[in-house]
């Protein structure tokens, strides 16, 4: 993750052209998008401020914190500038002003409690993921829909399964579309989880092996993964179209529930209760 703040202010600025700005365009352009002058023209701070902001350098200037870290109006108003949303402030911040490294409690268990919870979703196939993406727990369709069960400890990641897995293709008709998503949300919780060396052996791993992962990963693109619709193509079950909500846990802050939710009466329902029935006459 070294040089991560430059890499991605650098890719930011690159998609914005100084007409969109009310800058005037002149001169022979060397690289896409505004100039690092530019950009801090339009934040309001110095050329030399900003150049050590994309360097990863300590700029002394009167911008920084009483602590040493560059101050929420100097990042606000970066991100103004590169026209940044939610979840793509919410990173720079992160990356700007890293906590201490240490590596992040990844792996943990799922409180029992929260098991019971997944368990009683007896018609919505529920897991529990952590912030590198493992899955910790799930139910019993969840199970049945994903096999995770049967697979190693290496196999219930989703980045693996993903760009890893020789079927994942076939499983996910629309491949590239979670290709994309899962790249964006792996980096948006590297991005808060910045000294997590598992992280970053995942995300070595990956660009290593697939070239895919290494082309989506430098375009920086940064996404929670929050909520949204899902196509996934089952062996028994066959086609279904899968509405997901992603739900924060109390207490465990780097674990989420992902709970697909068909609507009700639908052909995915049905072919769900089915897969259920199924997966409680195995279980039995």
């Amino acid at each position: 993750m070294d040089g991560e703040l430059g890499d991605f202010l650098r890719s930011r600025r690159a998609r914005i052209q100084p007409e969109e700005v009310g800058l005037p365009t002149y001169g022979r352009r060397r690289v896409p998008g505004l100039r690092r002058e530019e950009v801090a023209q339009l934040a309001g701070v110095s050329v030399d401020y900003y150049v050590r902001l994309e360097q990863g350098r300590g700029p002394g200037d009167p911008a920084r914190t009483k602590s040493g870290g560059v101050s929420d109006a100097v990042l606000d108003a970066v991100a103004r500038v590169l026209r940044l949303d939610e979840a793509e402030h919410a990173y720079l911040r992160a990356v700007a002003r890293p906590r201490r490294a240490e590596n992040a409690p990844g792996g943990s268990r799922v409180r029992p409690g929260v098991q019971l919870i997944l368990d009683g979703m007896d018609r919505n196939p529920a897991y529990v993921l952590d912030h590198r993406m493992e899955v910790l727990g799930w139910n019993l369709l969840a199970d049945a829909l994903l096999d995770f069960t049967g697979a190693g400890s290496d196999e219930r990641n989703i980045p693996r399964r993903v760009f890893l897995d020789p079927t994942a293709r076939e499983v996910y008709p629309d491949w590239s579309a979670i290709a994309g998503q899962t790249v964006a949300h792996l980096r948006l919780q590297a991005g808060h989880h910045p000294g997590d060396s598992a992280t970053g052996e995942l995300v070595a791993e990956l660009s290593r092996v697939s070239e895919d992962f290494r082309r989506l990963w430098a375009d920086h693109l940064v996404k929670p993964c929050d909520h949204g619709v899902k196509q996934l193509r089952h062996p028994v079950a066959g086609l279904l179209t899968l509405p997901y909500e992603t739900l924060a846990i109390p207490g465990a802050p780097d674990q989420t529930i992902v709970a697909y939710a068909p609507e009700p009466g639908s052909e995915t329902a049905e072919r769900l209760a089915l897969l259920g029935s199924w997966a409680t006459s195995r279980a039995g």
